[in-house]
Formats: structure tokens, sequence, C-alpha cells
């Protein structure tokens, strides 16, 4: 069996068998119908009459398709491929005796674009089929496509080479196709609703909004180190400050963390305010849009996600985050004020902490410990501890618990929603807390963001924010365990030993 290289080269000498018959790379191609076009073409043709001579069952509907070619089979007069375009496949049959240049057919290997004009019509077996009366190379390929029957397999390549895997699995050019389709309904919901999108910037003086460590990067003409942002609040409620009642954005974020099947340090945020409405109002909103989007894609609001099937028709379920943890670790945090009893806790539960862990953080190391797993199906937890949420506003009757909801599924947070926080000297406080456990050594808290507090100040509406994850959304829908299957391009490590992070460089025939 040849080996890659040795593929490698034969296709570059077929590349100049072409190069000395025309241009094997056309700028400008001819297409009067794609696969699907085609089919439907053929399917509202009149029938041959029975018993019509096989030329009249070839006088179909004209049609000039384009594709890869997918599939050959070359035979001593005849020859069959399969093209495929981004709207399916159609056959393509020559004939000897009806073309003058069908011995260039073995300069075609697979993978190779074509373009074919001829007419439509279905053999014995009822196979929609052009009749090749003209054809061209239009893309000359290089390296040998991936085994589109059995599939690509290997997770590495799948990941690195995102290009062969769309190619060979059918299932991930579905994840890619119903991807899109959430996006776009999920911003068609904001728009319904009356909501503005809006742009906000990607490198920031500071990068505020949430607690993760940024990205750094440095602006040569200004001579200053930027921060990619790791979210889209602190400029999206500066728009309410200048009037705007409903915004959103869908946006790219950055946060400097580990990868795994459920963190990827670059992903796709959304996150919308709505002047005078407070964070029940959100959830409710939270509630119509998933319902809605699962029905947009699927057909259905119960998806199902291994052994579970997760119905996402409202209502979802219902809690707080002190009931949580009370029912399912037995611990009420309330009776833990002190970083240093909270901590002994989390020892004697093996819970792990770095050294330098503030009460909240620790706090969170519980929750994700000992409740987000058990949250299968949609779960809203409400009402969150004041140090978890510099961003929030407090409750009326609670100054130590804010008016927060997180919405879990399958075990991991979907959404985040405050009532906002609009006091400035407030928020002034509450930033300043944060810098201090900064100072303390804990680089994941809230920064002090003086022109937000600036603006602020100058009078910032009631209102309710959301912030949900789109790749997990996609996740959810798409029924996938890990969020490198929906992302197109994950992040990856360096490969282990010696293997080559590219593929080898071409080496042509020999001399």
């Amino acid at each position: 069996m040849p080996t890659e290289q040795e593929l490698i080269a034969q296709r570059l000498e077929k590349r100049e068998r072409l190069l000395g018959l025309g241009d094997p790379y056309p700028p400008r191609v001819t297409r009067t119908h794609t696969a699907i076009e085609a089919l439907a073409a053929l399917e509202a043709a009149p029938a041959p009459a029975a018993g019509a001579a096989p030329e009249a069952a070839e006088a179909g509907p004209a049609a000039t398709v384009v594709g890869r070619v997918t599939a050959q089979r070359i035979m001593g007069r005849a020859a069959f491929l399969d093209l495929r375009d981004d709207s399916g496949r159609i056959q393509l049959h020559f004939r000897r005796d009806a073309l003058a240049d069908f011995a260039n057919l073995a300069l075609v290997d697979l993978g190779d674009f074509l373009e074919a004009s001829g007419t439509l019509f279905r053999t014995r077996t009822g196979e929609p089929t052009v009749a090749v009366t003209a054809w061209r190379v239009i893309t000359k390929t290089i390296r040998p496509m991936p085994d589109a029957w059995h599939g690509l397999t290997d997770v590495e390549t799948r990941y690195r080479q995102r290009y062969l895997d769309l190619l060979a699995n059918e299932r991930a050019r579905e994840i890619a196709r119903q991807r899109a389709l959430v996006v776009a309904t999920i911003r068609g919901f904001f728009a319904g609703r009356g909501f503005m999108e809006v742009e906000t910037p990607v490198l920031q003086d500071q990068a505020g909004g949430a607690a993760a460590r940024p990205f750094v990067t440095h602006h040569n003409a200004l001579d200053r180190d930027l921060f990619l942002r790791i979210s889209l609040e602190l400029y999206l409620k500066r728009l309410l400050v200048g009037g705007f009642e409903k915004v959103f954005e869908i946006g790219r974020v950055f946060r400097n963390e580990g990868l795994s099947t459920r963190h990827n340090p670059e992903f796709t945020l959304l996150e919308s305010y709505e002047a005078y409405v407070d964070y029940e109002h959100v959830a409710r909103m939270v509630e119509e849009l998933l319902a809605g989007v699962a029905t947009e894609v699927l057909g259905v609001t119960e998806v199902a996600h291994g052994d579970h099937r997760v119905s996402l028709a409202a209502p979802f379920a219902r809690t707080t985050y002190r009931v949580a943890l009370i029912e399912h670790a037995g611990i009420d945090y309330t009776r833990y004020p002190t970083r240093d009893a909270l901590a002994a806790l989390a020892e004697e539960r093996h819970v792990a902490f770095a050294l330098d862990a503030s009460w909240a953080t620790i706090l969170d190391a519980l929750m994700s410990e000992f409740v987000e797993p058990k949250l299968i199906q949609p779960t809203f937890i409400f009402d969150y501890p004041t140090a978890l949420s510099p961003l929030a506003k407090k409750k009326a009757d609670d100054p130590d618990t804010v008016e927060r909801f997180e919405l879990f599924v399958l075990g991991y947070e979907i959404a985040n929603a405050y009532s906002e926080l609009n006091d400035p000297i407030d928020q002034r406080a509450r930033m300043e807390e944060q810098a201090a456990k900064r100072a303390a050594g804990d680089d994941e808290t809230e920064l002090v963001d003086e022109d937000f507090l600036t603006a602020l100040e100058h009078g910032m509406p009631p209102a309710g924010g959301l912030g949900i994850g789109i790749d997990r959304v996609v996740q959810l829908i798409t029924g996938e365990h890990s969020l490198r299957e929906v992302i197109l391009f994950p992040a990856m490590r360096e490969r282990a030993g010696d293997a080559p992070a590219h593929p080898a460089p071409l080496e042509g025939p020999a001399e």
C-alpha cells in the first residue's frame, strides 16, 4: 500500500499533467444547480414514456453542478463519480463514446473538485445522475482524503485538523449546522423582544465583569499592556447609563484557565441587560429562551443526553444556594462565617482548595463538589452569598445575600443572572474589597474599574442582567458530552513526544 508521501507525489504528477491541459485552479466556475436543486429539477421533470430508448431517458433537464469527488468507479467505457457540495450528493455518469477527454479521468483523485455539465436522468436502479457532456477539474487536491466510509476516528486529528473531521464525519457537519441555528435562534429571540445588539471592546485596560485570570497582550503604538476581555458586562452596563434600555451582545471572551471537556480558554458568551426588571423576570425569560431554542433546532423540548432525558419545558426547578447546600451536603454555610472555619470543614470533607483561597472561593469549591453534579434537570439556584457576587444587588431583607441565580443542567452551569447593582457607593466598596483579596493572593477576583464606577455615578436604572455560555447551550442541545465537539477549533495542548504539530511538508516527485 503506498505511503502518504508516495500518494502525494502521484497527485503532484497529475497536477503537472493537468496544468499542461489548462488551469486546474480556475478563478471562476459555473453552477446552475446545487446537488439538492438538481434532484428537485429531476423530480419536477416529466418521466420518460414507457419503453423509451435510453437516449430519451437521458434527455432530462440540463444542469451544471460543482463539488468534491467522494467516490469513483471508472470502468472501460464508462465511469461513475459521486460529487458532493454543501447541500448533498449527486452522481455523475461519463461515457467514453460521448467525451473526447474521457481518458483524463485518470488524473482525477478522490477529493478533487469538478465542474460537470449535462442532463439529469435516473439510472436503471433509480439513482439521480448527471449524464456528463462537459467537465473540468476546478481544484486538484494534493493530500489524500480521510476514509469517508469509516469516518475519521482519531480524536487528536479530528480536533487539530477539523476540516478533515468535517469531510469525513457527517455528525461533525450536523453539529456545526445546529450550532449556527442555535446562535441565530438566540439572536432572533432577543431581537424579537426589542433588544438592540451591540459590540463592545475585546481589548480592555482592565478585564472586569467576572472572576477569572485574563490574557495579557501589548499594544505597540500605545506602548502599554491590555487585556483580552473576560466578560461583556461592564461595557454593556455603560450603555444602560447612556440611555439604552435593552442591549445584548454575543461575543468571544477569553479566560486564562485550564483545558477540559467543560472549559476552553476562549468561548462564546451571550450577555443581555434590560432596564426596569429584576432577576425573577430574567429567569422567566431564560425558560422561554431555552425551550424556544430546543423547539427550533430539535422540534421538541426534551433532549437526550446519555442515560438522561432533559426537559427544557418551563417551569424549571428552583431552590436557593443555602438550601441546596444543606439538602445535598448537610452544610449550612452561615454557621461557618470565617475563612478558617470553612477551610477546616472543606479539609474534613476532602475538598481541595488553594492555600491562599478566600472564604468565597472555598464555599464555591464545596458547591461545585457536592451540589452541582446532582443538578441534572434544569435547576435555578437563587440567592447567592454577597461575597460571591460583587456585581449583584443585595436582597432588601438580607444584606449577606444577593439577587442572583445560576441555572444548572446536567451538572454544569448554563446561565448566570443578577438584579444588577446600581448603587455606585456600594459598588465601589465591594470592588475595593475584591481588590484587597487580590492583593492577598487571590487573582480570580473583580477589579476596581474607575471608569465604570464613574459611569455608575451618572446613574444606571434598575436592571436585570444575564450571561449564557453559548458553547454549553450547544453542547446541551446536541447531546454532546465535550465542548470540543461543539467548538469548531478548540484549544489543544502541544502533542506529546516528537509527533509534529502539523502535517509533514509536501515532497514533490523525484526529479
